[in-house]
């Protein structure tokens, strides 16, 4: 038996990452988080501390198209949402940071959405 819970070894990944990986003003942070139920991407200077743009499944502008989706096409959908709006603040360059995910499943169809919304990473 593990001594740590899943959810404690994918902070320590996380940390792991996180000393590699900085957003600065000139290219952000894409940082993605998944709960259960929803997903959340937002887009961070860790410079100054700001969260320059976000989205996830809860927005009420994205719910109402989410409609039936599956929890991997709502992950495709908030990538582009959050890739829009980066575009729209004038950011189009990111370091993606997958938060200690496997870049699998819904992490990697926020990736993806965040690329065919015009984000470089």
């Amino acid at each position: 038996m593990s001594k740590f819970t899943s959810r404690e070894l994918r902070a320590r990944r996380h940390r792991r990452l996180r000393g590699q990986l900085s957003g600065t003003p000139e290219r952000p942070r894409l940082n993605v988080f998944r709960s259960g139920l929803n997903i959340y991407a937002q887009v961070i200077d860790d410079l100054a501390g700001h969260t320059l743009v976000s989205a996830s499944t809860i927005d009420t502008e994205l719910r109402g198209s989410l409609g039936e989706q599956r929890k991997l096409e709502q992950a495709h959908s908030v990538g582009k949402a959050v890739a829009e709006r980066a575009r729209a603040a004038g950011i189009t360059k990111v370091v993606f940071d997958r938060g200690g995910y496997k870049y699998h499943g819904r992490v990697k169809a926020v990736a993806e959405g965040a690329r065919e919304g015009g984000l470089e990473f």
